[in-house]
C-alpha cells in the first residue's frame, strides 16, 4: 500500500502516544467493517489505519520508520497488514483494541480476544452521539447493531457438506515459513487462514463464513455526566460464538458541542458579554447555568476576561459523584458609535475624574521603555 502513515491517521508527525492512540480509537471505529458490511474502500481503510497504528504505536518501529520509511521496516523484517489476508488481520485486532480502547468504560472490565480458530471475536463495539444536556443529564437511549451468530445451516463450519481438508499450502500447519537473508520469519498461511484446514463445497447461506449477521436493538441508562471517549459495556449482547456463549457489547459515547456552554471534565465553562457601564457600576446580571439562573454580582471595576466560580454548579463525575463548578468569565463590550449627548455624558464623567488627555513625561520612564527593547 503507498500510504503515509501519519497522514492515514490524521496526525503531525511529533504527535505523542495519546494522541496516536485517540487518532487511531477515533478512525477505527468510523471504518469498523461491522459498521461498514460491504464497503470495500472502508475495508482496506481500517487496514491502513491498523497498519498505521502497529507501527507508529512501537517506539523502535517509529523509530525506524521516522528515519528509513517503510524501506528500513522490510529491511527489519517488519510485515505489514497489506501482505497478509484480511481476515488475518481481523484475528490480531484483539490486542490491538484492548491496549487502545482499554477496559469498560473506563475504570473496569474490559473486552475479551478471539480464542483459538474462531471467525470473529467476542465483544462487540458500537457508538452514540449525544446531546450536550443529554450528557450532563443521564438519560436513555435505544443502540441499534448487528452481531455475529454461527451459521445455522453449517453449524458454523462454513461448509456445506461440513468437511474440510488438509490445507495443501501450509500442510495443516496453519503457518507458511520464509528466509530473508539469514533470518527465517513466519506468517499465517493466507489460504487457511491459520486453521490448517480448508473448505471446498462452501455453505451456500453463509458463503463459506460460518456465521450471519443479526440486527438487535437495546435500551441504555446513560449515567448523569458522561463523556466524549467514555464507553459502556453492556453484558451478553456480543457476538454469538461456536460454543454459544455470548460477548459484550462496548458502546463509545460521542457528545455534541454546546452553544452557550464549554465542558472541560467537570468543570462548565461560559462567556458572558458585559456593558462597560455594567462593569464600572458594578451591576448585577442574570446567566443562565445547567440548572436554571443564576445572578452574578459584578465587582466595581470589574475588567475584562475577570472569571467567577459557582461551586457545585458543574458536571458530575461519573466515579466520585461530586460536582464540578460553574466558571463565568465575563467579556467586556463597548458602543462602536457615540450620538452627541452619549459623549458630552462620558466626557463630563472623564473629566469629573480629573482624567487629562496629555500624558505628562515622568522621570525615569523613557529609560523604562528603552529597557523594554534590551
Amino acid at each position: 500500500m503507498d500510504f503515509e502513515y501519519y497522514e492515514i491517521l490524521e496526525i503531525n508527525r511529533n504527535a505523542d502516544n495519546e494522541t496516536i492512540k485517540k487518532a487511531y480509537r477515533k478512525l477505527a471505529l468510523k471504518y469498523h467493517p461491522d459498521r461498514n458490511q460491504g464497503d470495500k474502500e472502508a475495508e482496506e481503510k481500517f487496514k491502513q489505519i491498523n497498519e498505521a497504528y502497529q507501527v507508529l504505536s512501537d517506539a523502535s518501529k517509529r523509530e525506524i520508520y521516522d528515519r528509513y520509511g517503510k524501506a528500513g521496516l522490510d529491511r527489519q523484517g517488519f510485515s505489514h497488514f497489506s501482505e497478509q489476508n484480511y481476515e488475518d488481520i481481523m484475528g490480531d485486532l484483539g490486542s490491538i483494541f484492548e491496549s487502545v480502547f482499554g477496559s469498560g468504560f473506563g475504570f473496569g472490565g474490559g473486552g475479551k480476544r478471539r480464542k483459538g480458530n474462531e471467525k470473529y471475536p467476542s465483544d462487540l463495539e458500537s457508538e452514540i452521539t449525544l446531546e450536550f444536556d443529554e450528557a450532563i443529564f443521564g438519560c436513555k437511549k435505544e443502540v441499534n447493531f448487528s452481531y455475529k451468530s454461527p451459521c445455522k445451516k453449517c453449524n458454523g463450519s462454513g461448509s456445506e457438506d461440513k468437511i474440510k481438508t488438509e490445507c495443501p499450502e501450509c500442510g495443516g500447519k496453519g503457518q507458511i515459513f520464509y528466509r530473508q537473508g539469514f533470518m527465517t520469519f513466519s506468517q499465517t498461511c493466507p489460504k487457511c487462514r491459520g486453521n490448517g484446514q480448508v473448505i471446498k463445497n462452501l455453505c451456500k447461506k453463509c458463503g463459506g463464513k460460518g456465521w450471519e449477521e443479526i440486527k438487535e436493538s437495546v435500551t441504555v441508562d446513560i449515567p448523569e455526566g458522561i463523556d466524549n471517549d467514555n464507553r459502556i459495556r453492556v453484558a451478553k449482547k456480543g457476538n454469538v460464538m461456536q460454543s454459544g456463549e455470548r460477548g459484550d457489547l462496548y458502546i463509545f459515547i460521542n457528545v455534541k458541542d454546546d452553544k452557550r456552554f464549554v465542558r472541560d471534565g467537570q468543570n462548565i465553562y461560559m462567556e458572558v458579554p458585559v456593558f462597560f457601564t455594567q462593569a464600572i457600576l458594578g451591576e448585577s446580571i442574570t446567566i443562565p447555568t445547567l440548572r436554571g439562573k443564576k445572578e452574578l454580582k459584578l465587582p466595581v471595576g470589574a475588567h475584562d476576561k475577570q472569571q467567577f466560580v459557582f461551586k457545585n454548579e458543574g458536571a458530575r463525575n461519573l466515579q466520585t459523584k461530586h460536582l464540578g463548578n460553574f466558571i463565568v468569565q465575563i467579556a467586556i463590550k463597548y458602543p462602536k458609535e457615540l450620538n452627541d449627548e452619549q459623549e458630552r455624558l462620558l466626557k463630563k464623567l472623564q473629566e469629573s475624574f480629573n482624567i487629562e488627555s496629555t500624558i505628562h513625561e515622568e522621570e525615569g520612564v523613557l529609560d523604562k521603555i528603552k529597557n523594554w527593547f534590551g
